[in-house]
């Protein structure tokens, strides 16, 4: 068996499995957090998941509180698909908004998504 063979085997193997690969959560202090990445799930149900701090969800990802807030990295930051009216909004009363910035629970995963790099603000609404 080759290299190509190997690697070919290998990444059918993730991809029936149903791994996508990883994304990254930076906290306002530099710490990070690399999070294996699933299907169907949102950003903000990623960070709960798997007890990344900063990311607060308390209305449960309805884009009813803003306790989700995340700095998108600009080179990901089209990727992540538009922003409704009732999201912008909820950015709007933000403390630490960016010109990049989202809600976790509006920004749903896909494979398109797979290294994306956020950042979370030091304070939350």
């Amino acid at each position: 068996m080759n290299i190509s063979q190997l690697m070919a085997g290998l990444q059918q193997s993730t991809e029936s499995e149903g791994f996508m690969g990883y994304m990254t959560f930076i906290e306002h202090d530099g710490t990070r957090h690399k999070v294996e990445i699933e299907a169907d799930k949102s950003l903000m149900q990623h960070a709960a998941d798997n007890m990344v701090p900063g990311i607060d969800a308390d209305c449960g990802g309805e884009c009813a509180c803003g306790t989700c807030h995340v700095i998108v990295d600009e080179a990901w930051y089209e990727k992540t698909g538009k922003i409704s009216s009732s999201e912008q909004q909820m950015l709007e009363m933000t403390p630490e908004g960016a010109p990049t910035s989202r809600l976790a629970c509006q920004i749903e995963i896909t494979n398109a998504l797979d290294g994306l790099v956020v950042r979370l603000p030091e304070f939350q609404m």
